[in-house]
């Protein structure tokens, strides 16, 4: 039996019981139409129509927004079926035994055609004709008509409400989920409204099925008992129209409580409280609304022939709630209170906590590009920082600082500026939803466009639109997006100011990672031999020139070499570069090829070289030969540039740094490598010779 007992519950456990609600009501429906039942099963399910058309209205009352009770259309459906089955099944009986009485159909029916309307059948149809038109013509009419303009409007308003979302979801004021959610809500509102549009028809049909079945039901009741029981026809008519009467009318008053919940549903305005506290929260809101309408009630009840009495009581009710609503709002109201002028604060004396730090980094955008940064939209600008901060560690050997990315309204919609420290190193404009065609020197032709000037190079360039990229590329312009456009013009001031960005604490973070792997090289050199400020001096200078620290491991070695000798940043950043001369070589010349670089007239070298060992480190050079050397130069490295090569030129050690330093603002791409750090494995050749005729 267990076993047996277990089966069972493990069968029944397959099914969900909200699952099965819906169809099983449907059969049961189904089943009343076609089975004959019982009165006393009749008298059941006419309660619980009742019953059910009293929760429905409740829960209708109860309903703060429209789509909290979005199930109503098919409840509607339900509902009707429920009761046009009962009318089948209640028919049925009426006809078989409503010669044995007026409890022939159950006690419920007997009940609504001798209680409600005295058992007297006249009165009874005028009621139910009564009832009948209500529903009809005033309830089921007006909501199905505010239901189908609902739905009109709202289908009407789902376009507007989209862009609104959309906008909303745009600007970062919503999340994805929110809109999406939004966006269903606003769906499923335009399908509720509809389907009431539909449903009101249900009610409409059922009034006019009641009106029929119950002429159909006295027509055959009299001709049933008249002529299959013999009754007399006066009998048989009282008998069979109360019957009728009861049985319309204990269909009708559910019927008339469901259609009064369709119009409370479809004519409410959602908001935050249900009916109840909408209806008393703005119809006695205001006490002079209800002492005017008491004073008028008043004045009607000392009007001689009047029921004085019945006017001048509800006039005094209406005067009492009034003065009490006068009460609460006096209560409510705080009283005046002179509050004596609040004492003037001391000022409080500066602190160190007023002082905010700079950002090393920072990006500042006008708000037309606010989508590009913001996180919440997932910006592709923020995407290209974290991708450039990570290849800049990657190829140059140290992290630098994050970017501190905020919006400014003194700039430009569409303009942006980067700051160093605080102070500006660039500025540029991006226009979202367009691209930027940068002529690199060499196209085919010309596109249309608003021109200006790739902030990154300064090379020209057009903002064109999105259907005019494939052209641009094919005449050979290269075409890239705002977000790549500013991520560019960062990335290349971060490459041009990395010895500004590489400070004590970068150094150390590089020497705390270096020791995770070999301690002990940094312990013997930092701080034992080499102060922390000095090795970040080496470093600097490497980096100003374009020389990468990745291989700080040889960096360490070789000061921890020289270190001991010579503490002088510049002697130190000589054997550094020596130590490097392969990486640097192969970053301006890439694989085994020829080394193709510049260098001096053998008589210029001279002469520079004694401008160097009679000046020491305040060397200096003669206007005349300066203007000639500077002339000189930008001529050949413009020629180099013109073959496609990297201007470089190859002096003596002794010469690098200084014509490094003296070379650098005139002719900023140019580099200038010593002969000892040119590999031996590597051939030189020589392109041009600067000073010839000096």
């Amino acid at each position: 039996m267990a076993s047996t007992t277990l089966t069972l519950q493990n069968f029944l456990g397959r099914f969900n019981v909200t699952q099965l609600a819906a169809p099983v009501l449907i059969l049961m429906i189904l089943a009343m139409m076609v089975l004959p039942l019982p009165a006393f099963i009749l008298d059941v399910l006419f309660t619980f129509n009742i019953a059910l058309s009293i929760l429905v209205l409740l829960v209708a009352v109860n309903t703060r927004k429209t789509l909290d009770f979005s199930v109503f259309p098919t409840v509607l459906l339900l509902t009707t079926l429920l009761r046009l089955s009962l009318n089948v099944a209640s028919t049925r009986i009426v006809m078989l035994e409503g010669h044995t009485g007026p409890d022939a159909a159950g006690k419920v029916i007997e009940a609504f055609g001798h209680f409600l309307v005295g058992g007297n059948f006249a009165v009874g149809i005028v009621v139910f004709l009564i009832l009948v038109v209500i529903n009809f013509v005033v309830i089921t009419k007006g909501a199905g008509r505010v239901a189908e303009v609902s739905a009109r409007f709202t289908l009407d308003a789902m376009p507007g409400k989209q862009m609104a979302i959309d906008a909303d979801l745009n600007a970062g004021l919503i999340a994805e989920e929110e809109a999406r959610r939004r966006r269903s809500d606003i769906a499923r509102e335009a399908e509720f409204f509809g389907s009431m549009d539909g449903a009101s028809k249900f009610v409409r049909g059922d009034a006019i099925a009641g009106i029929v079945i119950m002429v159909i039901n006295v027509f055959g009741g009299l001709i049933v008992g008249v002529f299959q029981h013999n009754m007399e026809i006066a009998l048989a008519a009282r008998n069979y129209t109360l019957l009728t009467i009861g049985d319309g009318l204990v269909a009708q008053v559910p019927g008339l409580i469901i259609s009064i919940a369709a119009g409370m549903v479809v004519t409410r305005v959602s908001d935050d409280r249900d009916v109840g506290q909408q209806f008393l929260g703005q119809m006695f809101r205001n006490w002079r609304v209800m002492a005017v309408t008491a004073a008028i009630v008043g004045m009607l009840g000392l009007i001689p022939g009047m029921p004085n009495l019945v006017f001048l009581l509800m006039a005094g009710l209406l005067g009492w709630t009034t003065w009490k609503m006068m009460d609460a709002e006096i209560k409510a109201t705080p009283a005046p209170v002179t509050v004596a002028p609040a004492p003037i604060p001391d000022v409080q004396e500066a602190s160190w906590a007023d002082v905010a730090p700079l950002d090393v980094l920072g990006l500042e955008v006008g708000y037309r590009l606010i989508p590009l940064v913001d996180k919440t939209q997932d910006g592709e600008l923020l995407r290209r920082i974290r991708g450039l901060r990570k290849k800049f560690a990657q190829e140059v050997g140290f992290l630098v600082s994050p970017v501190h990315i905020r919006d400014n309204l003194e700039l430009k919609p569409n303009a942006y500026r980067i700051l160093l420290k605080g102070v500006e190193v660039g500025r540029g404009e991006a226009f979202p939803g367009q691209f930027l065609a940068i002529n690199p020197g060499r196209v085919a032709g010309t596109v249309s466009g608003t021109p200006t000037t790739d902030p990154a190079f300064g090379l020209p360039a057009v903002w064109i639109g999105a259907g005019d990229k494939d052209q641009a590329q094919a005449y050979g312009y290269t075409v890239v997006d705002p977000s790549t456009v500013v991520a560019t013009h960062l990335n290349h001031l971060i490459l041009t100011h990395a010895a500004e960005l590489l400070g004590r604490q970068e150094v150390q973070q590089l020497l705390d990672h270096l020791g995770k792997e070999m301690p002990r090289l940094v312990e013997d050199l930092v701080p034992k031999v080499l102060p922390l400020g000095a090795l970040q001096k080496v470093l600097q200078n490497l980096l100003e020139e374009g020389v990468h620290i990745r291989d700080v491991r040889s960096i360490i070695e070789t000061l921890a070499d020289h270190a001991a000798r010579t503490q002088n940043a510049d002697e130190l950043t000589v054997q550094v570069r020596a130590a490097l001369g392969r990486a640097i070589v192969q970053q301006l010349f890439p694989g085994t090829g020829e080394v193709q670089v510049m260098t001096l007239d053998p008589a210029l070298e001279r002469l520079l070289g004694q401008a160097v060992t009679g000046g020491g480190e305040n060397a200096s050079f003669e206007p005349g030969l300066a203007d000639s050397l500077v002339r000189e130069t930008v001529q050949a490295s413009r020629r180099q540039e013109e073959l496609g090569l990297s201007p470089v030129l190859l002096v003596p050690a002794s010469l690098r740094v200084l014509l490094s330093r003296f070379l650098r603002r005139s002719v900023p791409q140019l580099k200038v490598l010593a002969h000892n750090e040119i590999p031996e494995t590597r051939i030189i050749k020589v392109t041009s010779i600067i000073g010839g005729r000096a």
